[in-house]
């Protein structure tokens, strides 16, 4: 330990202090004597109302049942809000399922299509090659084949035929395929729109059912008494 130096206190300053302390305690403790609160004075009165008791108790009971009413009917309120949502719920996913079944038909469809039109055209090909195996051996002369005419020409008029016919066969078919695509389409996006407008006004129902029953309920809040007149046997 090192070195230090010891300061005396001082008495006078230490006085003074104490003085200063006991003197603010003394002033405190006479306001508090002087702010004392008096005695209170109040006028006899007669207390409890202009009921009796059995008429107070019985407006206790009634109190008491409509409160279990409004519970239960907010219980009852509560189970059918949570009933519809469930029920909307469901019906979406119907929807959504519904939907996914009929845009996986139509893909089937169109691919379906597809197959017989690659179908047809694989066949229109094989039938062209064949012909033009057939028309190897026929003049190029248009007056070669004017003037001969043979069974050679007789064959090359049935093949030429044959072809368009062929031709125009195929593209009545492509036609109607196009016609019966662009049917199913215009039936799909009417579907479509019929299950929108129905979502759209079972939404708008089941919003206007749920003002219904919150006016309900605000009106049974407002008119707690309504329920409760003599010969009522809720």
């Amino acid at each position: 330990v090192g070195p230090y130096v010891l300061i005396t206190p001082n008495e006078t300053r230490r006085n003074q202090l104490q003085q200063i302390a006991q003197k603010e305690l003394n002033d405190l403790e006479r306001w508090k004597d002087e702010h004392r609160p008096g005695p209170i004075k109040l006028v006899p009165q007669r207390l409890g109302g202009k009921e009796s008791e059995a008429q107070a108790r019985q407006k206790q009971q009634m109190m008491l049942m409509q409160s279990k009413y409004q519970q239960k009917h907010k219980r009852e309120e509560y189970v059918k809000a949570k009933k519809a949502a469930e029920e909307a719920e469901i019906l979406k996913k119907k929807a959504i399922q519904r939907e996914k079944a009929q845009r996986l038909e139509v893909k089937k469809r169109q691919q379906e299509m597809q197959r017989r039109e690659l179908f047809l055209e694989d066949q229109y090909y094989k039938t062209n090659e064949l012909l033009n195996r057939l028309d190897l051996g026929l003049p190029k002369s248009d007056s070669c084949r004017i003037a001969n005419r043979g069974p050679e020409s007789t064959v090359w008029s049935r093949s030429h035929t044959y072809k368009q016919a062929l031709q125009e066969d195929e593209n009545r078919r492509l036609e109607e395929m196009k016609q019966e695509q662009r049917r199913k389409a215009e039936l799909m996006e009417f579907k479509q729109k019929q299950e929108e407008e129905a979502r759209t006004r079972a939404h708008q129902n089941e919003q206007k059912r749920v003002n219904n029953a919150f006016l309900d309920r605000l009106q049974n809040k407002t008119q707690p008494n309504s329920i409760y007149q003599p010969g009522y046997s809720g």
